[in-house]
């Protein structure tokens, strides 16, 4: 049986699942974690520990079609800058109940466009945030920057702001693909903002690309990643296109028809997977490069790259803090989100409230199968040894858990007892058999293709 077909025997063309930036994951979240439980959790802290944060930032100039992150579009300023001061009054809450010099090791603005803000919004809201989570002296802040929508006094503001890494959104280059999803921007402008990050002595930049797109062929994808790899940036996120038009009403303006096939899909991928390592970049996990002394590839060497909502990184907290509409939090306890809605989030902060409107509380095996999932995503496999010593469970309950994985996936899997192992050619099945640890029931229409 060839190596395609047998990815087709089990699954890999038909199946939907998490992309498992959490466990188990936001479609199990529920109105039983209010904000009592954020309070509860916040309080919880360690005095002195380290946190990250993440800041929501939910509008766009232009609302790209392929883009299924809850954002809303704006032609003024307006709405942002009472979000923005909404966000503030937010920090404030946080800071009632937060325990004595927490600190923050990760903050990252995403969105929608963080770089929508002003200059002195962007000063506004960087100096309440340091207020309340001091930086500690290895932090790092990242942004997600659109290069329709950014210049000179933006990123001044940035920098000033202590922003040391930043992400630019490219998804492709071909123009032809670009009008069909939305998303107007031209090489020379994406190379032209990647020179003025570095120019101010940003010395991370990461880029994402999406594959699967409608139109994509093989000869598209080379191009576009050989210009991403021109431009040299230390990272790049590599996304499967997830069309989900009955989720995110937008992408309904996106033809169905010229979607390439699954298995065109895992072409398209696996010539981009090539192409970046023949441009000198270590494969990490299932979707993302990075060169070879970035800090991702050393994490993934030495074994602790992790993966959180933002997807794979070297962040070491165990509580993430998010702010803004939508935004999710992680605590020891479990998952905190805020009101999805932006009228319904303000709303909440205005009236005096933490904005939590669902999440999760960790019951029984949440934690222990959730890191056995994160290993298989990051490292595509672990030691039993290892995981009982980070999560106080037993070796034998471990492999009571994974009992039967080896047949679930025959010839993907080699189990030694002492670790289980994902086989190079059952990588693209990682998704797949991280579902089979998932004990939580599933609507395959929630989640995007394997591949």
């Amino acid at each position: 049986m060839s190596k395609i077909s047998q990815l087709r025997s089990l699954g890999l063309f038909d199946a939907r699942v998490p992309r498992y930036t959490s466990y188990p994951t936001a479609m199990h979240f529920s109105d039983r974690v209010t904000a009592a439980s954020t309070r509860e959790w916040i309080a919880a802290l360690e005095p002195g520990s380290r946190v990250s944060v993440y800041a929501h930032v939910p509008f766009c100039r232009r609302l790209c079609w392929f883009c299924a992150c809850r954002t809303q579009g704006t032609s003024t300023l307006s709405p942002v800058e009472g979000y923005v001061n909404t966000l503030l009054q937010e920090i404030d809450l946080v800071a009632e109940h937060l325990p004595e010099g927490v600190q923050i090791e990760n903050l990252h603005w995403g969105g929608g466009t963080p770089t929508l803000l002003s200059a002195d919004l962007i000063d506004r809201l960087a100096s309440k945030i340091r207020s309340v989570f001091p930086f500690a002296s290895d932090a790092q802040f990242s942004v997600e920057i659109d290069p329709n929508e950014v210049d000179e006094e933006r990123l001044d503001a940035l920098v000033a702001a202590g922003m040391n890494r930043a992400s630019i959104g490219v998804q492709d280059f071909d123009p032809d693909i670009q009008a069909t999803i939305g998303r107007i921007q031209g090489y020379e402008l994406t190379r032209d903002v990647v020179e003025m990050i570095r120019a101010r002595g940003v010395k991370s930049l990461n880029v994402d690309l999406l594959y699967g797109l409608p139109g994509q062929t093989q000869k598209k994808m080379t191009d576009s990643v050989q210009k991403v790899a021109s431009l040299r940036p230390d990272r790049v996120a590599l996304y499967g296109y997830a069309h989900v038009p009955w989720m995110a009403k937008r992408q309904s303006l996106i033809p169905t028809s010229e979607l390439p096939s699954p298995e065109e899909r895992l072409q398209l991928f696996e010539t981009s997977r090539v192409l970046f390592a023949g441009a000198g970049y270590d494969e990490i996990g299932i979707d993302h490069f990075a060169l070879p002394g970035d800090s991702m590839a050393i994490a993934q060497k030495s074994g602790n790259l992790r993966r959180n909502f933002q997807g794979y990184t070297v962040d070491r907290s165990q509580n993430l803090i998010g702010l803004g509409a939508s935004a999710i939090s992680r605590f020891e306890g479990g998952y905190a989100q805020n009101d999805a809605s932006t009228s319904g989030y303000q709303t909440r902060v205005r009236n005096g409230q933490l904005a939590t409107s669902r999440g999760h509380r960790f019951i029984g095996d949440d934690l222990v199968r959730g890191r056995l999932i994160e290993a298989l995503m990051c490292d595509f496999g672990f030691g039993y040894s290892r995981i009982s010593r980070e999560t106080d469970v037993s070796v034998a309950r471990l492999h009571q858990i994974t009992s039967g994985l080896v047949q679930m996936f025959p010839g993907m899997l080699v189990d030694t007892q002492d670790a289980m192992q994902i086989l190079p050619q059952g990588k693209p099945l990682a998704r797949i058999i991280a579902r089979a640890l998932d004990v939580y029931e599933m609507s395959e229409t929630a989640h995007s293709h394997a591949v």
